[in-house]
């Protein structure tokens, strides 16, 4: 009993910290995956920089930030992919359930953007959907209803791509989830190959950084990649 009181207690305490709109604020502006300084998130919060200090140290303490320093500077960041993960279903909850759901998500953050540090948007669907389809993707049961593995062809496929997938999978962070886009209501692709899904993508250059917010800007080669590797024509 004790122990399921204490769960509560800890949920109703994240809930708090992250119900107040200046902390949602600074939370959903951490989410791209970038660290910012104290200074950066108080602009973004709309709040004093003394201020902004007290809700990142809220935040800290709920392990919903993390902060490390780099010279006179001290950055904070999202305390990992479940923090983000959360956030984003949140959204979803957000948007209600309605009868013929239609997005109004702005365009370039519901075409393509950065959900931590995997891809979302109509395209990160699209590349879960047709992961699946092509089974390189297989329910991993064991890990949890949401969870996946690779399938040998899978492996092949993504190893060829240059994904590291031995590193994916010695990763401490789950391996590949099934994650609930907020503008889509569908899920598209986290966890550790997800991640590594990202960082190909933007070191092939198949997809730019906006560097003002999470959106994903895909390339022409991009394009041309993403339909012969995936078959994705749209794109």
């Amino acid at each position: 009993m004790n122990v399921r009181k204490e769960a509560e207690v800890e949920v109703s305490e994240i809930a708090a910290a992250i119900g107040e709109p200046a902390r949602a604020r600074i939370l959903y502006c951490l989410s791209d995956g970038r660290a910012r300084t104290s200074t950066e998130l108080a602009i973004v919060a709309g709040v004093s920089p003394s201020t902004a200090s007290v809700h990142l140290n809220t935040l800290k303490s709920r392990r919903l930030v993390k902060v490390f320093a780099q010279g006179k500077h001290r950055y904070y960041s999202l305390d990992g992919e479940d923090v983000a993960a959360a956030l984003e279903s949140l959204s979803v909850l957000a948007g209600g359930s309605r009868a013929g759901f239609v997005p109004n998500t702005p365009h370039e953050l519901r075409a393509a953007r950065m959900c931590y540090d995997h891809i979302a948007g109509t395209l990160g669907v699209a590349l879960h959907d047709r992961m699946k389809s092509l089974r390189w993707l297989v329910a991993d049961e064991e890990s949890g209803d949401t969870a996946y593995r690779l399938s040998p062809s899978g492996e092949k496929a993504l190893g060829a791509l240059g994904l590291d997938v031995q590193s994916a999978s010695n990763s401490r962070r789950r391996f590949a989830y099934a994650c609930v886009d907020w503008s889509e209501r569908r899920p598209h692709l986290g966890g550790a190959i997800g991640a590594a899904l990202l960082h190909a993508a933007l070191k092939k250059r198949w997809v730019v950084q906006n560097p003002y917010s999470r959106a994903l800007e895909v390339t022409r080669s991009g394009r041309r990649e993403f339909n012969a590797r995936f078959g994705l024509a749209a794109y």
